[in-house]
């Protein structure tokens, strides 16, 4: 399989499938679309010598907003500095370009969700294999001073030569404060680590954890079930993972994983000789090695460098990646009878005036959407989670959610110093409210900024 698990192969022959798509992104000539997801496009193209690279272009819109070159820039920051066997090469890149682009050699390959649903569980070789070189790309990551923050089956690309770890569209640099703000969750639930689920400050534990969870999904289980992305993150949190997938060797290593106290997981290093143990005795040759004769200097056509080809996974950094300033007026900070306070309950009315809040209506039409693309924010007792699938939002109460299908419109609005509001109403009548509290107004403003850029891409 070429391309993003469920992206359009097409044809490669500049026929039907051309139609719409650039000539040239840079220097590289496009031949397909691969995939397409809220942030941007994936194209399949080729350099001038006949290379393929998949080339990430954002959407023209967002280019405009300093926020989001500011994430791009560090994107592509982020995945020059990685090297290792087991992660993607970027081969080019162009920040600055009306529409900002990234290039990455192509490998063909599926991805591992996808041979996990066609070849089902693996065994113990495999999971141990699989688990090692994981553990090389996260160790050749974290050197870098990198999180990947979103690890999963999607991610990891099952190449001819070995798994490659994909998509450093949210790994940000560790030293950037403004880039892993604390109170917003990066990645997919089910995979996040209990100090990402809580939105606190994370680092290389996290994708550790993750990788866990990979492990016992690659088993043919689940660590922490099913059901909504709430209850995935509660139980993340709460209680033990479900190893029962796990053949029994592994569990131990895949338990240490998924602890729930960062410091008590291994590093990438220490899950090599836990995955491989290097036992063998050092080997020694067994024909004496014949001497050296200096040979007469020869020209030597070199081969082609071997290419490590990848593609990115359809286009989008999860959790709010790229806010641009408000749409609309922040309101005048308060809300209408429904709500009796900051953590009053979800009520039944509206947010202050009519007008006042940045309002996103519902699509009317089917869009391309990007599982990826999504907006988290988690309090103590309360959550607002807007994602491909719609809105849900959980209270001290229980789970409210809502499919786009049935979404009327999003408002969301700054409620005094430091709490956000949130209004979801459906098409039939109803309305729904929920309020958070942000520990600082500095988090309150990145919310303000990153929600609208995330409705954007569904609305």
């Amino acid at each position: 399989m070429h391309g993003p698990d469920g992206a359009d192969a097409g044809d490669g022959t500049g026929g039907p499938d051309r139609a719409g798509l650039p000539a040239r992104i840079g220097a590289y000539a496009v031949e397909r679309e691969l995939g397409a997801g809220g942030m941007g496009t994936v194209y399949l193209a080729r350099s001038r010598g006949g290379r393929a690279v998949a080339v990430k272009v954002a959407r023209p819109e967002l280019a405009g907003d300093a926020h989001f070159r500011e994430r791009f820039r560090a994107e592509v920051a982020a995945a020059r500095s990685v090297g290792g066997f087991h992660t993607a090469p970027v081969v080019d890149a162009d920040p600055e370009a009306p529409a900002p682009w990234l290039a990455t050699a192509y490998i063909p390959g599926p991805t591992l969700a996808r041979l996990l649903e066609t070849e089902g569980p693996r065994d113990e070789a495999g999971l141990r294999g699989l688990g090692a070189a994981l553990a090389e790309a996260l160790d050749a990551i974290h050197r870098c001073g990198l999180v990947h923050r979103d690890l999963k089956p999607g991610n990891i690309i099952m190449a001819p030569d070995g798994p490659r770890v994909l998509d450093f569209g949210i790994a940000r640099a560790l030293e950037s404060t403004r880039l892993t703000a604390t109170g917003v969750a990066f990645g997919t639930p089910g995979f996040l680590a209990p100090e990402q689920a809580l939105g606190q400050e994370v680092g290389g534990a996290a994708d550790v954890f993750a990788l866990g969870a990979v492990l016992v999904a690659a088993s043919g289980g689940s660590a922490f079930g099913g059901g909504t992305p709430m209850g995935l993150m509660y139980r993340s949190v709460h209680e033990a993972p479900d190893l029962t997938a796990v053949p029994d060797g592994l569990r131990p290593v895949l338990a240490s994983c998924l602890a729930k106290d960062p410091a008590e997981r291994p590093t990438p290093a220490q899950l090599l000789d836990l995955f491989v143990p290097d036992t063998a005795p050092p080997q020694t040759p067994t024909v004496p090695a014949a001497p050296v004769v200096p040979a007469a200097p020869a020209v030597v056509t070199p081969p082609p460098p071997a290419y490590a080809p990848s593609y990115p996974p359809a286009y989008g950094p999860a959790a709010g990646a790229f806010g641009p300033p408000v749409h609309g007026a922040a309101g005048d900070g308060a809300y209408g009878p429904a709500v009796a306070g900051a953590h009053g309950p979800i009520g039944a009315g509206s947010y202050g005036p009519a007008g006042a809040v940045p309002l996103h209506q519902a699509p009317t039409a089917a869009a391309p959407l990007d599982d990826d693309v999504s907006f988290l924010a988690v309090t103590a007792h309360r959550s607002v989670l807007i994602d491909a699938s719609g809105v849900a939002l959980g209270t001290e109460t229980g789970d409210l959610e809502f499919p786009w299908q049935a979404v009327a419109a999003v408002e969301y609005a700054a409620v005094g110093p430091k709490d956000l509001g949130v209004t979801v109403r459906l098409h039939n009548g109803a309305v729904h409210q929920i309020v958070l509290p942000a520990r600082r107004r500095s988090k309150l403003r990145e919310w303000m900024e990153d929600l609208p850029l995330v409705l954007d891409c569904y609305v």
